[in-house]
Parts: structure tokens; C-alpha cells; sequence
């Protein structure tokens, strides 16, 4: 795909990966609406984008259903098309499914649970099911790209974050097979460990001994992330699969 002018969606784009990625699409040409909870955080990264493209800002909460639905009322009533979109919303609720701690034994709480679920798997479900609809009413080919992690392989104390990812991954194949008669693509990315707004608020010792995992000796970019989700859009031969960006790293 030429991003030239195209119409790309992304979630969760008000900071962080997602902003990285809508700088990055942006940079070649792509129409980009930023999707994100925080009201502020949208109008300060549409306000950015705005110096150097084409930027609209839209807030929703991709874990709801009604506010997904009028999300999309609104990009369609300002956007003739959708032509892409990147789910990359996502939140962290980290802890081990059972901790023994001073002989007390707690567990991984159901809200914690299921409010991983709701963000970051039924999120990508609703937004890619409405983007997905509009792109076949309107016979516009189009290119979904879904934002997994190397934890979806399991990752020890991340029983929600894992589960959701995996979802997200078997999620992009599923779509690709279903899709593709419509002329539509979608593939996911899975990042290793990425210097981010969510990763700053680990301890320096835990940031180390990530540090030490990863062969390449360090901590991945946003800019890292953005360079594969381009490349997606453009490779109009990649499909149903799971680019890994991860130095090398396996969980």
C-alpha cells in the first residue's frame, strides 16, 4: 500500500507505540486519526501531528461496545474511507495467578483479569470488527495491523497480558483467512521489550535484568515498533502472520 493520503486509524495512540506509529505513517504521507481514552492526551498528540500532517483526534474506550460504535460514526461522518487501522491500545495489570507471601497466599483478582481481556483482546475484536466492516461496505482494500508482545508465547506473572496477546495473534490469523476475498490484509506485530510510558515505572533493578535477557545487550524503541507496523502497510504480499521484534529474544 501507498500511504500517500490514505486514511489510517490508530488506538491507543495518544502517547507511547502509538503515537510513535502514527508519526511514523504520517511521515509517508497517511491521513492519521488518533484513538485514545485520555481527552487531553489526544488533543496534545493531534495538535503535534498537525505541525507536520494531517491529524484527527477522536477519544473512546475500545473496551466498550457503544463507545466503539459512535467512535466510528464519527470517523466516518469526517472520512470518505478507512484504509487502515492499527490496534494498539493496551494496558498492564501484572501478578503472579497465586503468591505465598509471610505464609499469606493471595491470587490474581477476577477485575484484574478481565480488565486486560476487555482492553486489550475484546478491544482489538470490536475495533477490527467495525474497521473491517466499513472497509468491505465501501469495496475498500485495506490493511489491519494488530499490536500483540513476545509475552504471548507466556510470560511469568502475566497470566491476563499473556492470554489476551495469544488472543491477538490467533485474532490476525483468523481475520487474514476471512479477509482476504475482500482484498483485506492483517498481520499483527509482537514487541519485545520496548522502552515505553508503561515499561518507565519498573524499578531500575527489574529494567536491568530485562537488559540482561535480550541478547542485543538493550531495550527496543517505539521507533523500533512503528519501522514494522510500516512495513506491513506497504509489503502488500504480507498476511496472517506475526512480525516478531524482539532482538532475539524468546520468552
Amino acid at each position: 500500500m501507498d500511504l500517500k493520503a490514505k486514511h489510517i486509524a490508530i488506538t491507543g495512540a495518544a502517547r507511547g507505540l502509538g503515537f510513535a506509529i502514527a508519526q511514523a505513517l504520517q511521515a509517508k504521507g497517511a491521513v492519521v486519526s488518533v484513538i485514545d481514552i485520555d481527552d487531553e492526551g489526544v488533543r496534545q498528540a493531534v495538535a503535534t501531528l498537525s505541525a507536520t500532517g494531517v491529524a484527527y483526534g477522536y477519544s473512546a474506550n475500545v473496551a466498550d461496545e457503544a463507545s466503539v460504535a459512535q467512535l466510528f460514526q464519527q470517523m466516518q461522518a469526517d472520512h470518505s474511507q478507512l484504509d487502515g487501522l492499527v490496534n494498539n491500545a493496551g494496558i498492564l495489570r501484572d501478578g503472579l495467578l497465586v503468591r505465598v507471601k509471610d505464609g499469606e497466599l493471595t491470587k490474581m483478582s477476577l477485575a484484574h483479569w478481565q480488565s486486560v481481556i476487555d482492553v486489550n483482546l475484546t478491544g482489538v475484536f470490536l475495533c477490527g470488527r467495525d474497521a473491517a466492516a466499513w472497509m468491505v461496505s465501501a469495496k475498500t482494500p485495506g490493511v489491519i495491523v494488530n499490536i500483540s508482545s513476545i509475552s504471548r508465547a507466556g510470560n511469568l506473572g502475566q497470566s491476563n497480558y499473556s492470554a489476551a496477546k495469544a488472543g491477538v495473534s490467533a485474532l490476525s490469523v483468523t481475520w487474514a483467512k476471512e479477509l482476504a476475498r475482500y482484498n483485506i490484509r492483517v498481520a499483527d506485530v509482537a514487541p519485545g521489550f520496548i522502552a515505553t510510558e508503561m515499561t518507565a515505572s519498573m524499578k531500575d533493578a527489574a529494567k536491568e535484568r530485562v537488559s540482561a535477557m535480550v541478547p542485543l545487550g538493550h531495550w527496543g524503541q517505539p521507533d523500533h515498533i512503528a519501522q514494522a507496523v510500516s512495513f506491513i502497510f506497504e509489503n502488500d504480499y504480507y498476511s496472517g502472520r506475526t512480525l516478531e521484534v524482539d532482538a532475539a529474544l524468546r520468552l
